[in-house]
């Protein structure tokens, strides 16, 4: 998922603070839901997720640290307190209790903006990496079990080498992985180098086995002067 189409969940219940930060992250193509209590906000979690909550600290009711705590036991999620609070009990609190973030009222949009971004990446990164299972172009590889598969079943015997190069493919999709790193990355284990070109066997083999073809890839493009490029949109 591109960072900047995630699903935020704002829960603040002074109004006019609520919309107005709303509309700011709305602006650069975040999906935003507003809520302004703990029980709107849970309702709303449990039928559409969120990739990330901006949580006041002093909501009526359930506050921001029962919040956390609680999605915190649940997901790995992306939070952010809120607080109008300048001493540091709330702010220890509350990243003891799982938050991510911590940002003091009045806040700077843009600087918000910027641990917005941040965090997103992270978590996105985290929960990309802790994959086990990667589905593209109507095929499923699995990393633990070292398989690939066809969407109606069938499997496809893949080399060590094969194996390893894909693993590095699609744990870093859309960047320009050179020669020498993949390379590097195939023969680790072993301490020794390898001919760079031999990538460039390996990605033909792939490419066969996944039908790819290299004069209108869908899966592996070519950086040419540098290396390939897992172009697959990672369902």
């Amino acid at each position: 998922m591109n960072p900047t189409s995630a699903h935020i969940v704002l829960i603040e219940d002074e109004p006019i603070t609520r919309m107005t930060l709303a509309t700011y992250l709305g602006s650069f193509g975040y999906r935003i839901s507003e809520c302004d209590t703990a029980d709107q906000a849970e309702r709303l979690l449990a039928t559409e997720g969120a990739d990330l909550l901006i949580v006041d600290i002093n909501l009526a009711g359930k506050d921001g640290l029962e919040i956390t705590r609680e999605q915190r036991a649940r997901s790995e999620i992306g939070i952010i307190l809120l607080s109008g609070r300048t001493d540091d009990v709330d702010r220890i609190v509350g990243l003891e209790l799982g938050a991510d973030d911590y940002v003091c009222k009045p806040f700077n949009r843009r600087e918000l903006l910027a641990r917005v971004k941040n965090l997103l990446r992270r978590t996105m990164m985290i929960k990309h990496l802790n994959r086990r299972v990667f589905h593209f172009c109507g095929f499923s590889f699995d990393v633990t079990q070292r398989s690939l598969w066809r969407e109606d079943g069938e499997n496809i015997p893949l080399t060590r080498g094969e194996f390893e190069l894909l693993r590095v493919f699609v744990t870093n999709p859309g960047a320009v992985l050179e020669r020498d790193r993949l390379s590097h990355a195939i023969t680790h284990r072993q301490g020794s180098g390898a001919n760079p070109r031999t990538i460039d066997v390996l990605v033909r083999r792939l490419r066969l086995k996944l039908k790819d073809d290299p004069k209108q890839p869908r899966i592996f493009s070519t950086s040419h002067g540098e290396g390939y490029i897992f172009t697959a949109p990672l369902d």
